[in-house]
């Protein structure tokens, strides 16, 4: 098959969307500390960009496509940006703005790419979500190990960030699973799992399982009896498997963080306390906000607390009612132009699933994932094409 589009801008996007924000101190250059490989990243894909673009057959413009859900996350950017004028004193104006350029750049051009071939974008993103996964996954277990709290993550990342990872290389075993009929795709799925677990995070686990319920119960006269109670019995074996034969690290962090301390002691690592303080800023300042990173410039500071851990009381404390609405403009026109598309269905999960662990963990930065595959459901829905079979 003749690609329509390149394949290194979706390799470069897709390094600096997992790699996260990486100095050059982080690999031993701390005098090289103000190097972001995320601007280097972005900026060698957005030239490589234009030139798949330039050399790409024309599309067909016949009917217009849905894409006023971009313009109005590109306008929710920008506000958020401008919101830098009125923030504290104290507020970490300029790493926000970088973070929310970047972030901004990286949606609209993934879109850009995207629309150019949609089919062979979506089947490589999951691809490459599907080894990163696989990377992960080996790098925590035997490499990075267990942090000061019992969890596992990889690469100098966080747990928080770690699960998605995992989370989302069982949605893209199944999408490639879905397209190439072979059952071998579907082998790293444990080695996923286990990996969720280690991380220790709780709502990522909890936000998977609520995407993937939704999904089952959608699927459900389409799923065949005999699959389904050989996939549940693989996985019960596995699971029993690697409880018998775990270290004593993997069961410990297991009871210690599911059953005591969620379970018997209800900790939800002061999530609710973080929560009223942003809400509290949100009445405070109810039209445009306390300003970009004004949480931590007014309460986190003293409280050594970075952000709100909930990415709509972060944008509801910070950008006030105008935030939440251009939020909120974008989610429903975006959800308009993916509903009901053919072979978008498990990029729109994979959003969701970011867009749901956001709600209980990360910055605005931290979102990225959400954004990345809300553009690449949008590419697939407004360019529809026989050979997208991922649903």
């Amino acid at each position: 098959m003749n690609r329509r589009v390149f394949f290194a801008p979706v390799l470069v996007l897709m390094l600096v969307a997992i790699g996260g924000r990486f100095t050059l101190d982080r690999a031993g250059f701390p005098d090289l500390a103000w190097v972001d490989l995320r601007v280097i990243g972005l900026a060698a894909a957005l030239a490589v960009l234009v030139v798949d673009i330039a050399r790409r057959p024309a599309l067909d413009l016949a009917a217009p496509r849905r894409e006023g859900w971009l313009i109005a996350a590109v306008l929710f950017f920008l506000y958020q940006i401008a919101s830098g004028l009125w923030a504290p004193s104290a507020s970490r104006v300029g790493p926000q703005t970088l973070d929310l350029v970047l972030m901004a750049g990286l949606t609209v051009a993934f879109y850009l790419y995207a629309i150019g071939d949609p089919a062979s974008v979506v089947r490589t993103t999951f691809w490459l979500f599907y080894l990163a996964g696989i990377v992960f996954a080996l790098a925590a277990i035997f490499i990075n190990g267990p942090g000061e709290q019992g969890r596992y993550s990889a690469f100098g990342g966080g747990p928080n960030v770690f699960v998605r990872i995992q989370i989302l290389g069982i949605i893209a075993a199944i999408a490639l699973f879905l397209h190439h009929r072979r059952w071998w795709t579907l082998a790293p799925v444990p080695l996923f799992l286990l990996a969720a677990v280690l991380s220790g995070s709780r709502a990522g686990l909890l936000a998977g399982a609520a995407v993937g319920a939704v999904a089952l119960l959608r699927l459900r006269h389409r799923l065949r009896a005999a699959p389904v109670v050989a996939a549940g019995v693989g996985l019960v074996v596995a699971a029993a498997i690697a409880w018998q034969f775990a270290p004593p690290a993997f069961t410990s962090l297991f009871e210690e963080r599911f059953v005591e301390q969620t379970v018997q002691d209800h900790y939800l690592s002061d999530r609710t306390s973080i929560w009223q303080a942003a809400g509290k800023l949100a009445v405070e300042h109810p039209v445009v906000g306390t300003g970009l990173d004004g949480f931590y410039g007014t309460i986190g500071i003293n409280q050594g607390v970075e952000y709100p851990h909930n990415y709509l009381l972060g944008v509801a404390a910070e950008g006030g009612l105008i935030g939440i609405a251009l939020l909120a403009t974008t989610i429903v026109l975006w959800a308009g132009t993916v509903r009901g598309a053919r072979g978008s269905g498990l990029a729109v999960a994979a959003a969701v699933f970011v867009a749901l662990s956001s709600l209980f963990s990360g910055d605005y930065y931290d979102a990225r994932l959400a954004w990345l595959f809300a553009a690449l459901a949008a590419a697939a829905a407004v360019v529809p094409s026989r050979k997208l079979v991922l649903t």
